[in-house]
């Protein structure tokens, strides 16, 4: 079964995610910090995906939530986050005060990246470079064989 890093730092969610993927494919959770960009929700998700990705070194999935409040025209959008640190769910319910429409869009965006660079078009033993861990992929890619070298020839000309 194939593994893929879900980038959350959210047990719920992660819990969420598992039991919904868990029977296709393995879901391990990476809680690492990726800065986001400001944009729809679709740039939001690609970059931090991006990031994500660069950071393990490898197969990464990340989720974005957009709350869209139609009276706002479709604020706070995927910054959501921010809004409810800042004004708290009954700051967030006042801004609707004055409208009628008190309708709200929940928007769940998914992003996978298979990994960083060209990791993931090489294939070796079934897993791509990008699904390995590092010590596995060290073991047999191009810059191991070439350091390996360097490292044999050091070794003979610095004893």
């Amino acid at each position: 079964m194939k593994t893929i890093n879900f980038i959350t730092g959210n047990k719920n969610k992660l819990a969420e995610v598992q039991a919904i993927l868990g029977d296709t494919i393995e879901v391990q959770n990476r809680a690492i910090d990726v800065p986001e960009i400001q944009g729809s929700i679709e740039e939001i998700a690609k970059e931090k995906c991006r990031k994500a990705a660069e950071t393990v070194q490898g197969p990464a999935l990340t989720e974005d939530t957009a709350l869209e409040f139609n009276a706002l025209k479709g604020l706070p959008g995927p910054y959501i986050k921010w809004f409810l640190e800042a004004l708290g769910h009954d700051g967030l319910n006042k801004l609707l005060d004055p409208y009628e429409d008190k309708s709200i869009v929940a928007v769940c965006t998914f992003a996978f990246s298979s990994g960083p660079g060209w990791d993931p078009i090489f294939e070796y033993e079934g897993n791509t470079f990008a699904e390995m861990d590092k010590d596995e992929k060290n073991l047999i890619s191009h810059r191991y064989k070439a350091l390996a070298k360097l490292k044999q020839w050091l070794a003979e000309t610095y004893p």
